[in-house]
C-alpha cells in the first residue's frame, strides 16, 4: 500500500500490528458495537493474534482488508488509535467491495476522523484496487452513518424489509452504493 494515498493531514490508515491486539480485543468485544458489526461472540486474544498475523495478505487472496484509523496529533505529530475500517466481500470479477467502520470511543466521534477514513479508503478502492463500487448496509435508525456515507458520497439504492432482528423486533437496512467515477468499464 501507498503510505500517501492512506493519510491526510488528519488521520492515518494502517495496518494492524500485533501491539494492536489489546486495543482490537476491547474494540471488537463490546457488545455496544455488535448490533452494527453482525458480532454475536466474543473475540478471543489468540484469534485476533491469529488475524494479525495473516493481515499481510493480499486482500485478492483473502477477500478482506481490516486498517487501523488513527488520528493526528496536530502538535505533536503523534497518531492514536481510534478506529478501523473494512472492506470485506471484496468481490474480484464484479470489482466491488462492502465497507464497514468504527470509531470505537465516543470521545473521539464526530471530529471527522471517519469521513476522512472514508475518503481515503474510498480514494485506495477506486485508485488502487480499481474497484468499479463500494457499498455499505446501515440500520435505518443509525442516522449519524447514514449521514456519515452520504456525505461522502454515497447513495441510498435499496431497503431490506424486516433484516436485522433485536430484542424490541425486525428492523430494516438500508443498502449504500458509491460508484467509481472513473471506472472503465462500460455501464448499462
Amino acid at each position: 500500500m501507498n503510505n500517501s494515498s492512506l493519510e491526510n493531514n488528519i488521520v492515518r490508515l494502517r495496518a494492524p500490528e500485533q501491539s494492536d491486539v489489546d486495543i482490537l480485543y476491547v474494540w471488537e468485544n463490546n457488545m455496544e458495537i455488535w448490533k452494527v458489526s453482525n458480532t454475536i461472540t466474543p473475540f478471543s486474544r489468540f484469534v485476533l493474534k491469529k488475524y494479525i498475523e495473516t493481515a499481510h495478505l493480499d486482500i485478492w487472496d483473502t477477500k478482506q482488508l481490516r486498517l487501523i484509523i488513527e488520528a493526528k496529533d496536530q502538535n505533536s505529530l503523534m497518531y492514536t488509535p481510534v478506529g478501523l475500517i473494512d472492506l470485506f466481500d471484496f468481490d474480484p470479477f464484479h470489482l466491488r467491495a462492502g465497507i464497514g467502520i468504527l470509531i470505537a470511543n465516543s470521545e473521539f466521534r464526530q471530529k471527522g476522523y471517519a469521513s476522512e477514513a472514508l475518503k481515503l479508503i474510498r480514494r485506495y478502492s477506486f485508485e488502487t484496487l480499481q474497484l468499479h463500487q463500494l457499498y455499505c448496509n446501515i440500520s435505518t435508525d443509525n442516522t449519524i452513518s447514514l449521514q456519515l456515507f452520504q456525505s461522502v458520497g454515497f447513495e441510498k439504492v435499496g431497503i431490506k424489509k424486516e433484516w436485522i432482528k433485536t430484542i424490541n423486533g425486525w428492523q430494516d437496512e438500508i443498502m449504500l452504493q458509491l460508484l467509481n467515477p472513473n471506472s472503465k468499464l462500460q455501464r448499462n
